[in-house]
This record gives C-alpha cells, sequence and structure tokens, in this order.
C-alpha cells in the first residue's frame, strides 16, 4: 500500500531523546503504544497510556531481560504483509494484532566496550531483541514504518501531520534502508569487538 495509516506503535528505545514528545504525539492521535521496560516506565511516568510487551505476549521478560520481545505476538505483528490475505487471516485465527511503526534503538554497544568490561558483561550488553525487530521491520516495509534513530521523529511527525495519520511509501522504503545500514554497523562493530579479544 501507498499511504500506510499509523494506530498502532511499538516503542523500545535506549536513547529516549525526544521520545516522550513524539509518543505524547501518538498517543494524542489516538495511537495505541506498546512498549518494553524502562521505556514503558518512562512513558507511563509521563502520564501516557502505554501498554507493556508482556501484556501483548502473555509472557513475562526472562533470562535477566534477554528475552521480551522474540513472540510471535510481536514478530508476527512486524512481519504481516498487510496486502496479503492470507496473512491477515492468519493474524485474526491467531487473536494477533499488526503493528503500524516500530520505534527502536540499540542497546548502545559500543560504549560499553569503551567502558573496558570484561568479555562477558560486555557480551550482555549485545542487543538481540532490537535488531530483530529492526530488521524485521524493515523487511516489511510496505506494511510498516520503522524508525531507528530519534534524529527522525520529526520528519515523521510532519509527514503524518500532513497525510491524515498516514506515511508514505517512500518514506518507509528510506526509513528502512537507514535501517539495514544502522543492522550493518552494529554487527560490524560487535565484529570488530570480539575478534580483537582474547579468550
Amino acid at each position: 500500500m501507498d499511504l500506510l495509516p499509523i494506530k498502532r506503535a511499538l516503542l523500545s528505545a535506549t536513547d529516549k531523546t525526544g521520545l516522550v514528545e513524539f509518543a505524547t504525539f501518538l498517543s494524542e492521535q489516538g495511537v495505541e503504544l506498546v512498549s518494553t521496560g524502562g521505556t514503558a516506565r518512562m512513558l507511563k511516568e509521563a502520564g501516557l497510556k502505554v501498554t507493556p510487551v508482556s501484556d501483548v505476549t502473555g509472557f513475562p521478560e526472562i533470562l535477566g531481560g534477554r528475552v521480551k520481545t522474540l513472540n510471535p505476538y510481536i514478530h508476527g505483528g512486524i512481519l504481516a504483509d498487510k496486502d496479503n490475505p492470507e496473512h491477515l487471516e492468519t493474524l485474526k485465527e491467531h487473536n494477533i494484532a499488526a503493528f503500524d511503526l516500530i520505534v527502536v534503538n540499540l542497546y548502545n554497544f559500543e560504549d560499553a566496550a569503551a567502558r573496558g568490561l570484561d568479555l562477558r558483561g560486555a557480551v550482555e550488553e549485545i542487543d538481540i531483541g532490537g535488531p530483530c525487530m529492526l530488521r524485521a521491520a524493515a523487511k516489511n516495509f510496505h506494511s510498516i514504518l520503522v524508525l531507528p534513530d530519534p534524529s527522525q521523529y520529526d520528519t515523521v511527525k510532519k509527514e503524518l501531520l500532513e497525510n491524515d495519520m498516514r506515511v508514505g511509501l517512500a518514506l518507509r522504503r528510506d526509513m528502512a534502508v537507514k535501517t539495514f545500514a544502522r543492522t550493518s554497523q552494529y554487527d560490524g562493530m560487535i565484529t570488530e569487538y570480539l575478534a580483537s579479544k582474547d579468550i
């Protein structure tokens, strides 16, 4: 589809710059907000109505936060092709609600490496769920908008206001390109770090 209505968003941000303002804008326009951990707490403290990811998945965050968004209720909602009737039927059959917008940025691994953590400590700073969600949403840009960086909030807000809370395919493709560039850079940074360390 060309113009995608934004009705449901998932927010999970390490860099929370401008997030409250952007989430407030979304909420004021009637967008349902779903969020994880510290992001959900911050948005609730700002007075926003937020559904915790664990309420969506029916399962708590486990393994010290290593597993929270790796779930069909999240990834089914991200990866469903909204132009594919079979996908829509599958969502309905399994009671999965689609997402229209994903706001995710990654654990700051570069900062963790610079702090001189030992190898085990640094490994805990490698984001797993974030890159999975980013890549899934970027792959499915025909049906979802992905935002990997706070610098993009104003551009998206402007487009949404100009198009009655819908966002065009061109911008979704551009954000997908930026997302794959970001996950590629992130993986490259981790690759270099691990290769440089003795066991």
